[in-house]
């Protein structure tokens, strides 16, 4: 689930996203990979409207971001006399899932490390827009960063499949990939450095933990749904290094069971009140 974060406690998130399309079409699909695909695939217009109207989004902007999803090609609309069905497709199904699957494995920091790197050297030209953004952005979801121009690097050498992948979408047949042990040279914690801003991703971590430090919750479906939206940006962020490369305050692992917590006692409740609005 591609990925796309504020403190304070309570429904705040509600607030952030309290008009807009593409605001609307982000929260969207946090409900789809969270309700709609281990639900069957599928739900009504109107769970979706009676969803979002709680959290604060309008009928407009929820409406506008089915359609945009429908053209993109991750949903598809079902006509059932008056009323529509939207229906996950084969490529929306294959995204949720394997995003559902890296948010809810993602835990920090990466455990069994055994000293070799994932190394990646892939220039773009500055005009070739497209291909630059497809490479920030599925390399960063694997957990790579970028310490120099045309280089990127992960910890996570099990990823190179995933990773020589987004390099054939983004056009880039030249590019190379390595994996290598550091030997020498500068020290590594310069190099993480320049890679990540990993004291930007501490203070997001602390205002997740800020924002759901309460475990009560008035309306569990709106909480769920602001908790996994705000979880889902981590793995994009967080490249999951092991411990001894992290600065000495992290609160990856905690905000990880947090949201673990937080999830197990809203989620079921949530999933009952999602599965009525989607049965009027």
């Amino acid at each position: 689930m591609p990925a796309t974060t504020s403190a304070q406690a309570g429904p705040s998130l509600s607030r952030r996203h309290a008009a807009g399309a593409a605001s609307a079409r982000g929260l969207l699909f946090t409900v789809l990979g969270e309700f709609v695909l281990p639900g069957g695939g599928a739900a009504w217009t109107s769970a979706f409207i009676g969803t979002f109207g709680r959290l604060g989004v309008e009928e407009k902007a929820i409406r506008q971001a089915l359609a945009r999803t429908a053209a993109d090609g991750w949903i598809t609309a079902e006509r059932h006399g008056r009323r529509t069905r939207w229906r996950l497709t084969p490529a929306g199904d294959r995204l949720l899932t394997e995003g559902t699957e890296r948010i809810y494995a993602f835990a920090s920091p990466q455990r069994g490390w055994d000293g070799r790197w994932l190394l990646v050297l892939a220039r773009v030209t500055d005009n070739d827009r497209t291909a630059r953004h497809l490479l920030r952005t599925r390399l960063s979801w694997a957990g790579l960063g970028s310490p120099a121009p045309g280089v990127w690097i992960t910890t996570h050498t099990e990823r190179s499949g995933e990773v020589e992948g987004v390099l054939r979408r983004a056009g880039l047949t030249d590019a190379q990939v390595f994996t290598a042990e550091h030997l020498g040279g500068g020290e590594l914690p310069a190099l993480v450095a320049q890679a990540w801003d990993l004291p930007a991703i501490e203070r997001r971590y602390e205002a997740f933990a800020a924002e759901f430090a309460s475990a009560a919750a008035a309306d569990p479906l709106t909480r769920t749904i602001e908790l996994v939206h705000a979880w889902r940006r981590f793995p994009a962020l967080d490249p999951g290094l092991p411990a001894h490369l992290l600065p000495a305050r992290w609160s990856g692992a905690n905000a990880a069971e947090l949201f673990a917590a937080r999830h197990a006692a809203w989620s079921p409740d949530a999933v009952t009140e999602w599965t009525r609005l989607d049965s009027r």
